[in-house]
């Protein structure tokens, strides 16, 4: 299978037919670099000029696509026009050359052009000088410079601006993806959150609904049925004032809806007075000061689950929350009656998403939470608890020095 070759850009067949023609145009008007009578011209005449010219504009085509092959025929064929009368085109397109093979070629190979080039010249400067003593002489390492080094740095210059740039496209980009992984990241994270808050503030009131509606279902009693329906209205309120706070958050922020302030430990009371309504045996024992936001908001989560939990699964008998403050964290500790014993084992009040939610509060203030089957996990309960067992929530939300009131 033969190898194809590259296509010349349409910007190097523009250079080569510009310098062609204009070559033609020197040689025309009788144009040349030197005199037929000029010592080193050893091929005098016009016609002779032509050759190099246009293997000169031939290579110009290769400027991109083989700048190595193109610099090397380039130099044969400046080498040729030196012996001729020379075209000053043939010249200015093996610049070009020069220029390409620096800018276009491997880095290995531009940097050996570049040196070639700097000792060319110096050579060039230094040896006519040594030899002839003569100031003139200084001209050659001149027009050697004009002609090789500074084409070449000067696209060694422009290679370098050239892989500057294209690096910083690169970061550009890569900080573009990692903003968009943050941006989806965070959209995962705050539905997650909203789908916690929402567990979290309507599961409660759901439940007593729940709960009491089928009190009043199944009981044939008026008053029973009345404090039961009253419970449910109350219930339900709140639940779709709850409701109608969340769904002003999830819409786009116009600046209609007003913030609503979290939830801190100054309700715990009005928390646990709810929970007595909806018949729960409730003791609060609380023990701190002012608390951090995150913290607060934490702890007054875990109490309000725990007491759903409660409210939906677990035994008769007395409920118990406690919040001790230490020096660097709040213990949180809900204890309830185990729940029922069915034929597939006892019945523990918390599981699925709210115990879930539960072990991501604590996990984003890098606490502690424990759930399970009694204070030690042990069988024993306390005097006060049916059944033999109960479950404990155990949660310790570290707090931050400095950010204590």
């Amino acid at each position: 299978m033969a190898l194809r070759h590259p296509r010349p850009h349409r910007d190097d067949v523009r250079i080569a037919l510009a310098g062609l023609l204009g070559g033609l145009l020197l040689w025309a008007v009788g144009l040349g670099t030197r005199p037929a009578a000029d010592p080193i011209v050893l091929w005098p005449g016009r016609w002779p000029i032509l050759l190099p010219l246009a293997v000169t504009a031939g290579c110009e085509l290769l400027r991109r696509t083989r700048p190595r092959t193109g610099l090397l025929v380039g130099v044969a064929a400046l080498t040729a026009d030196t012996i001729t009368q020379g075209s000053l085109a043939t010249v200015v397109m093996f610049t070009d050359l020069v220029y390409a093979a620096v800018l276009y070629g491997p880095p290995a190979a531009a940097r050996r052009v570049l040196w070639i080039s700097g000792v060319l010249t110096v050579l060039g400067t230094v040896v006519p000088f040594a030899v002839w003593r003569v100031p003139e002489a200084l001209l050659i390492g001149v027009v050697v410079g004009i002609v090789a080094f500074t084409p070449g740095a000067t696209g060694w210059v422009v290679r370098n601006h050239r892989d500057a740039a294209e690096a910083a496209r690169l970061r550009a980009e890569q900080t573009a993806l990692l903003a968009e992984i943050d941006r989806v990241q965070a959209v995962t994270a705050e539905r997650a959150r909203m789908a916690r808050e929402l567990h979290d503030m309507v599961a409660n009131h759901l439940s007593a609904i729940a709960i009491h509606s089928t009190a009043a279902l199944s009981l044939d009693d008026p008053d029973t049925s009345k404090q039961a329906l009253g419970v449910i209205r109350e219930n339900s309120v709140e639940g779709l004032a709850e409701m109608r706070r969340l769904i002003g958050i999830l819409r786009d922020s116009s600046g209609d809806t007003e913030p609503a302030a979290a939830p801190t430990l100054d309700g715990l009371a009005s928390l646990v007075e709810h929970a007595r309504g909806n018949g729960l045996d409730v003791t609060l024992d609380r023990a701190h000061t002012v608390l951090p936001a995150p913290v607060e908001l934490a702890a007054y989560r875990i109490v309000q689950e725990s007491l759903t939990n409660a409210l939906k699964h677990a035994s008769p008998g007395r409920v118990t929350v406690s919040l001790v403050q230490r020096e660097h964290a709040l213990d949180v500790r809900v204890t309830s009656p185990f729940g029922e014993v069915r034929h597939d084992g006892p019945r523990a009040p918390g599981s699925g998403a709210g115990l879930i939610g539960m072990r991501e509060r604590v996990a984003l203030l890098q606490g502690t939470f424990e759930a399970g089957p009694g204070p030690e996990g042990t069988a024993t309960a306390p005097r006060n608890t049916p059944g033999g067992r109960t479950w404990t929530v155990r949660a310790t939300l570290p707090i931050t020095e400095g950010e204590t009131a």
